[in-house]
């Protein structure tokens, strides 16, 4: 069943229930409206209507946000928060040039556009998290498959040769233009493996596999690595590139819970993996660190991480990230990082921060996936998938670029002696 739109859009209702219709709670549009023309006022954005209106306290060299549909903009934004303004994207109530423009502007702004009044009563308006999304070892299993057994085919549109879905590591004396993305994905995956003190002979295991690259290049060190994933899709090109790549027998890519696990190493990687732990059990990945490493081994993880007041004031929302791309997902900070590390009996040794890599790195995969709209098309997603995944890269990257989100490679090492 589809439901047609003004701007001719055919949407699924099937696949997008939420975005192919549009609220109906005049209430909460009518205070929505107004907050956001109180905002406006001070933030440097401009907001243009089809009837040729504008507001806003941005000039001309501001990012502009245009309303194609402001009454069911304000309806979804009313009835859902932030979910509906992502869905209002998606619907194209509101359109972009510069749509990372505009993310910035509100991500550096985002705990001063409601009135601390309203605050009070932000459980209200908010929606709470589904219990069906928490990560234990079957709903991890289940929120995994919803992103990342998508296609491989997908991913590869848009990542670059190394198959890397984490932030690259530029070379910080060279600007970013004249960086090739694979070298500063390797440079990144090299930093990491230095860190946990990879080199032959080295037994090495790596909580989250991704497409291999990283246990690729920890065998060409010598090392013995066993690496785990629960997606199936990343589990079958992960094992045929470090094939292809002539590891196979110093590689054992298993399609394992981090929780079952066993054995003892030397070293332990894990990039971008936390995020999709859940807090609920940072306790338990932690812990698990602690037991496969041996006496003396040292950890290097890579985590996006923000500030720790509003990691706690979001712990429990539910975000349109959370229900479109990373369901059952929890972004750290630093202090809950190195705090669950302490509780484990791991000792954090340093730790590097990048978050205007990242930044790059973002707008990098979203260029690419955006030069590629025909290729997805064939991959059978429709444009409101495309939409969704180009917002998603889009907002990940503006709260970068605002500083609201960071990225930081970590050192953890066990007590004792090798």
């Amino acid at each position: 069943m589809s439901l047609t739109l003004d701007s001719k859009e055919v949407i699924d209702r099937r696949l997008w229930p939420d975005v192919a219709v549009t609220p109906d709670r005049p209430i909460r549009a009518l205070v929505a409206r107004r907050l956001v023309r109180r905002a406006l006022k001070t933030l440097p954005l401009r907001v243009t209507t089809a009837d040729g209106r504008q507001f806003g306290a941005g000039g001309p060299n501001d990012p502009s946000l245009h309303l194609v549909r402001p009454d069911a903009f304000y309806q979804r934004l009313g009835a859902g928060g932030l979910i509906g303004f992502g869905e209002s994207f998606m619907a194209g109530d509101w359109v972009a040039d510069d749509v990372v423009g505009v993310l910035t502007v509100l991500a550096r702004r985002l705990e001063k556009l409601v009135p601390p009044l309203l605050q009070r009563f932000r459980g209200l308006a908010v929606h709470a998290r589904p219990g069906a999304d928490r990560n234990t070892v079957d709903g991890a299993r289940e929120n995994i498959h919803r992103h990342y057994d998508l296609s491989n085919e997908l991913f590869s549109l848009f990542l670059d040769p190394t198959m890397t879905y984490s932030s690259a590591l530029f070379d910080a004396n060279r600007p970013y233009d004249e960086q090739d993305l694979a070298e500063a994905q390797q440079r990144k995956a090299d930093r990491l493996l230095d860190i946990a003190g990879v080199r032959a002979g080295s037994r090495v295991v790596e909580i989250g596999t991704g497409w291999g690259e990283l246990a690729i290049r920890a065998a060409a060190r010598g090392a013995q690595v066993t690496t785990t994933t629960i997606s199936h899709e990343q589990a079958q090109l992960a094992r045929q590139r470090i094939a292809d790549a002539g590891y196979a027998d110093r590689v054992d890519v298993r399609e394992q819970d981090y929780r079952d696990v066993t054995g003892e190493y030397d070293a332990l990687i894990s990039v971008e993996m936390i995020e999709a732990v859940g807090s609920d059990y940072w306790p338990e990945y932690f812990q698990t660190i602690e037991r496969l490493l041996a006496p003396g081994g040292r950890a290097a993880l890579q985590a996006i991480t923000m500030p720790h007041d509003r990691m706690l004031a979001s712990a429990h929302t539910y975000t349109w990230i959370l229900k479109y791309i990373f369901p059952g997902g929890q972004i750290p900070s630093v202090t809950a990082v190195t705090e669950h590390s302490q509780r484990a009996g791991l000792r954090v040794s340093t730790r590097f921060a990048f978050g205007a890599d990242y930044a790059e790195t973002l707008r990098r995969w979203r260029a690419r996936f955006e030069e590629c709209a025909d290729e997805v098309d064939r991959l059978g997603f429709d444009s409101i998938f495309r939409k969704m995944w180009s917002l998603y890269l889009a907002y990940s990257e503006a709260g970068f670029r605002s500083g609201y989100l960071d990225v930081v490679g970590f050192e953890l090492t066990k007590p004792g002696s090798r």
